[in-house]
């Protein structure tokens, strides 16, 4: 590559759009220079399983194009963007990681993708996920593995985990992730990015979660986020300003914020911090509980902030969380498709659905959701800010759900998500950001969560944390 290709490759998505808009960069070359690099680093990380350079670069030249014209690009104007797999596309195939829809196309796009193209983004590809993102793995049985850039012997966190392994690895400034129970936080944590999961409805969902012909594609209606994936917090305030606002097909969409998605200046001198470092019962790696608990210091002793180390004071809500899952879920629908490809599909999601569900299963799961949302409110009352590690562990090895054994006990497979899915269960605001590398070179996040709708608030936060302690000039060997 040139020094010109790879220095378009580094650029965050801010400089990117305003570039192209000043016809300083053209949106082709910012899309040759990508799709240059992707062919020089997807065969080692299979970010994309189905990418689309030919598909980016007509889209690229339609920006042009209309530039050309004297029209208005848009605000994300020949940003290249990946499209997690989960989330549906007209043109581009939606595979969900799964044999049962090898070959679907979906007869329309997704609300969000709708909105990234009128905004001038370009899209690279769709970005691998594991079968229908009932995981944090990085897997599947359609396509090859997703590697993490920074050990490529990791994963990088799903179930966006093709997002978050395409922008760790500059192919491209931002991708789309979606959050059930942390899947735009996970890989933005194991991949060294920012992942935002703004509040319950500020970004629609359609027809993912939504359509009910579609068995898989339907399910997490009430705990699903969709959000972005960057390398920097403007980044994903920008994303955001252009996904987020109501929209019909989405009965959870909220009215538009009354707020400026990108205004995210501000000091947070005298904000009120609460540091929750295990929830009072969840195992966390040592490192990661020394790294995160340096960040939190920097609230303190940089932010101007008062910290106080505290717990919401629910009991594990583990269970309760899978039987939303399961209650969202198309149980009648998911079963025909194991009768059909059972052999050919994750065996862990087999289990969950062919499990014998009760109705007491589910409605317990409700009532249990209702306890956290009570601890949550009542908690968040006395502080503005909640911090919390991102994940218990660093990244993993591949193929696997997640670690047997964290800070020497014996724990469930999904014990190391401890921290992301008590949030989708609240839907309240929460990022995750870089809060630092493990002694190997690994990342590991931290998490800001704010109040009920408090989407500013968690932005802001994350912006500070990012001036005091920059991490966007860090990449991985295989990039650098």
């Amino acid at each position: 590559m040139t020094t010109k290709a790879n220095e378009i490759c580094r650029m965050d998505a801010v400089t990117l759009a305003a570039r192209v808009r000043a016809k300083e960069l053209s949106a082709v070359e910012v899309a040759d220079a990508v799709i240059a690099h992707m062919e020089q680093v997807e065969p080692h990380v299979h970010a994309f399983c189905t990418p689309a350079p030919d598909y980016a670069r007509e889209a690229a030249r339609q920006v042009d194009v209309r530039i050309a014209a004297g029209e208005d690009p848009g605000p994300l104007a020949g940003v290249p963007v990946g499209i997690k797999d989960l989330v549906c596309t007209r043109d581009l195939p939606t595979v969900s990681g799964s044999i049962a829809y090898k070959d679907f196309m979906a007869e329309e796009d997704d609300v969000v993708v709708e909105r990234l193209r009128d905004a001038g983004a370009v899209i690279l590809g769709k970005t691998n996920v594991p079968e229908f993102g009932y995981s944090g793995a990085s897997h599947n049985a359609v396509f090859e593995a997703t590697r993490n850039p920074w050990n490529l012997e990791r994963a990088p966190g799903g179930s966006s985990a093709g997002s978050g392994a395409a922008v760790a690895a500059g192919m491209g400034p931002l991708a789309v992730g979606s959050d059930g129970g942390g899947s735009v936080r996970i890989p933005a944590s194991f991949s060294g990015l920012v992942g935002v999961k703004a509040s319950m409805g500020r970004v629609p969902l359609y027809p993912g979660c939504r359509d009910e012909r579609y068995p898989g594609v339907s399910s997490w209606e009430g705990v699903e986020h969709i959000g972005p994936l960057s390398r920097t917090v403007a980044d994903s305030s920008l994303m955001l300003s252009v996904m987020a606002g109501p929209d019909d097909r989405d009965r959870h969409s909220l009215p538009a914020a009354d707020f400026d998605w990108t205004d995210v200046g501000g000091d947070l001198r005298g904000c009120r911090v609460a540091y929750s470092a295990d929830w009072g019962y969840a195992a966390v790696d040592p490192e990661v509980r020394r790294i995160v608990g340096e960040a939190v210091k920097v609230f303190e002793s940089d932010l101007g902030c008062t910290v106080e180390e505290a717990d919401p004071g629910w009991d594990d809500p583990y269970f309760t969380f899978w039987g939303l899952v399961a209650a969202e879920t198309d149980l009648a629908g998911m079963r025909r498709l194991v009768a059909e490809h059972g052999a050919q599909m994750t065996p862990h999601l087999v289990d969950f659905i062919t499990r014998p569900w009760t109705a007491e299963d589910l409605t317990n799961s409700v009532i249990g959701r209702k306890a956290v949302v009570n601890k949550m409110w009542r908690f968040m009352r006395n502080y503005d800010v909640l911090l919390t590690p991102t994940l218990a562990c660093p990244p993993f090895g591949l193929y696997m759900q997640g670690p047997e054994i964290i800070e020497g006990r014996l724990v469930p497979p999904f014990a190391w998500l401890a921290f992301t899915f008590p949030l989708n269960m609240t839907g309240q605001p929460a990022a995750s950001v870089p809060a630092g590398w493990t002694a190997d070179g690994l990342p590991v996040g931290l998490q800001i969560v704010g109040r009920h709708l408090d989407d500013p608030m968690v932005l802001r936060a994350a912006a500070a944390f990012e001036a005091a302690r920059p991490w966007r000039d860090r990449w991985p060997t295989l990039v650098s």
